[in-house]
């Protein structure tokens, strides 16, 4: 088969494009043949002189039927007629095939192949049955370059995202079919969110490739023993992920002890610190905490009402439910964390009030319980270990839960409309409890924020966060935290100083560590001049280092561990 040139081929068309442009190609060959043919008979069995332009007007004449061309009474040798009908008959055959081809998919809601809409796949992986909102991981894949195909049992489904320029296929992942249509010879991973079909998944796609990484996605924390026998390399489970992470950010109110600390180079580290309602820096402005004088610890950034602010601005003032994303040294975060959130003894406040005991609240149960606080759980099911069965949306309920005198809830409940109900009626009924909130759509994550939460995640988001730190060796302070952190070469900023090489102007991160190529990590120098053989840590939000990696085109490495 004729290969496409470089320059077409480097665009990776998609095999209907191919396909299109293979046959127009070819088309115009047979044109330029059936011209030079017509005019070589015309001058050898009819002693006719005619130019090439004469006779490629006959040959698109004949071959679209608008007429039988000016030359039908030169005609007089059999082969000159043999070849006059050769040319109309393929003519009305090529009508007809560029009718399928081109114009029905085009011009009409006929059925398409989403198969001939993939570019050629290799080193990609492939997604069977992504239950998290797909459009969020799909997103987060394609920022980072990360190659897919994702098969949806769905046609519904699959042929939306397709529609919306997502690289989805319809079929079962059982069937080994499908992933052959996948290419999973070349592919590097395949995902699984299969739900109870899982195992059927792995099965499969072990039955077909016994080395490629295959990573699985349960809610069911007892499948992860089962989904590793049979042959998944990883197992993770969002919604455990999400709800230890909800319950340790409570838990921090009441100890001085960091978490979520992740080191950056030496001895410096970087986390994330909620302000208790109590916290003398309440009501100040970020220039007036003299955090820096007090603890040697950098404020690096702030959350703010569920906006993150790159350095904040120092005229922004902190509320009780800001959140300070600092570094330093171990005991100078230790040092800040005492005074940002003044260690509560469990007496002062008596109870965690639960909402939901699915995966997500039986994780933070677990957590809530081994600190050794109380916890009273609610849920609509009367199953084990539920304390008040009942609607937490209920102002009734969060009263028989003693949420008046609480000091944290959890809202963990898979409706959304729930739990910002839930979320409001909490506030109200005490307005100095921590809320921290479990959403199912990323979109509501900032409806959360306004409905009185302190500190909101989403499942969508921890999911695909997840997934990319086992594709991309990414590091994040936690898997379900807001922030995004990552290590890059600095070689596109090489002869530049850090003051001038844009990264902050162009996207919004921050350099918050340069490691040089013997290893050593040496303080932010807004004149540091790289060689590009440094490596620098950012620190942004999932859109600006997103951004980052596009503008700059850099890949992340892995931080340490």
């Amino acid at each position: 088969m004729v290969s496409l040139p470089e320059s077409i081929r480097r665009l990776k068309p998609s095999r209907r494009a191919r396909h299109i442009i293979y046959y127009v190609i070819g088309l115009v060959l047979l044109v330029l043949l059936y011209t030079l043919v017509y005019n070589f008979a015309l001058a050898r069995l009819e002693g006719v002189d005619q130019s090439l332009f004469a006779s490629f007007e006959f040959v698109i004449q004949t071959m679209t039927t608008t007429g039988y061309g000016q030359d039908s009474d030169i005609w007089s040798h059999p082969l000159m007629f043999l070849f006059v009908v050769t040319t109309q008959i393929s003519g009305i055959a090529i009508g007809f095939f560029t009718l399928r081809l081109i114009i029905i998919p085009l011009f009409t809601g006929a059925e398409v192949n989403l198969d001939d809409r993939l570019s050629p796949k290799s080193g990609h992986v492939i997604i069977c049955e992504y239950r998290r909102d797909s459009a969020v991981l799909l997103d987060e894949l394609r920022e980072f370059g990360i190659e897919y195909v994702l098969i949806s049992s769905s046609r519904e489904d699959a042929e939306a995202l397709s529609n919306r320029g997502y690289a989805a296929i319809h079929g079962s992942p059982q069937d080994a079919e499908t992933f052959e249509r996948a290419s999973i010879d070349t592919a590097r991973a395949v995902i699984t969110d299969a739900g109870d079909a899982n195992v059927n998944t792995i099965l499969t796609v072990r039955s077909l490739r016994s080395d490629v990484d295959v990573i699985a996605l349960t809610d069911d924390s007892d499948m992860q023993e089962i989904l590793h026998k049979v042959g998944a390399d990883t197992v993770l489970s969002p919604h455990g992920v999400l709800g230890h992470r909800l319950a340790e950010k409570a838990v921090a109110s009441f100890s001085s002890e960091l978490r979520d600390t992740i080191e950056i180079g030496g001895d410096t580290r970087l986390m994330e610190l909620p302000v208790s309602d109590s916290s003398e820096l309440v009501g100040r402005r970020i220039r007036d905490t003299n955090v820096r004088e007090r603890t040697g610890a950098t404020i690096v950034g702030a959350w703010f009402d569920g906006e993150l602010q790159l350095p904040p601005s120092p005229d922004a003032i902190v509320a009780p439910n800001t959140v300070l994303l600092v570094s330093g040294e171990e005991e100078a975060l230790k040092e800040l964390s005492e005074f940002i959130r003044p260690p509560r003894s469990f007496t002062e406040h008596e109870r965690f009030v639960l909402v939901g005991l699915g995966e997500v609240g039986q994780s933070a149960r677990r957590v809530i319980e081994e600190s050794g606080a109380e916890v009273v759980t609610i849920d609509l099911e009367d199953r084990a270990g539920v304390d008040i069965v009942g609607d937490g949306g209920s102002r009734e309920v969060l009263l028989e839960a003693g949420v008046e005198n609480a000091g944290a809830i959890i809202v963990g409940v898979p409706d959304d409309s729930t739990a910002l109900l839930t979320s409001v009626l909490a506030q109200s009924l005490n307005p100095d409890i921590e809320v921290l909130v479990r959403v199912s759509d990323a979109d509501t994550t900032q409806k959360a924020f306004s409905a009185g939460a302190d500190y909101v995640l989403s499942v969508p988001r921890v999911s695909a966060r997840m997934v990319a730190k086992e594709l991309r060796g990414e590091d994040v302070l936690a898997p379900a935290s807001q922030i995004r952190l990552v290590r890059v070469l600095a070689t596109p900023f090489a002869g530049s100083t850090l003051a001038d090489s844009g990264i902050y102007e162009q996207t919004g991160c921050r350099v918050i560590a340069i490691e040089d190529g013997e290893g050593q990590t040496s303080a932010v120098d807004p004149q540091w001049r790289f060689t590009g053989s440094e490596r620098i840590t950012i620190v942004g939000s999932d859109e600006t280092v997103q951004n980052f990696i596009r503008r700059f085109d850099v890949s992340p490495t892995e931080l340490p561990s």
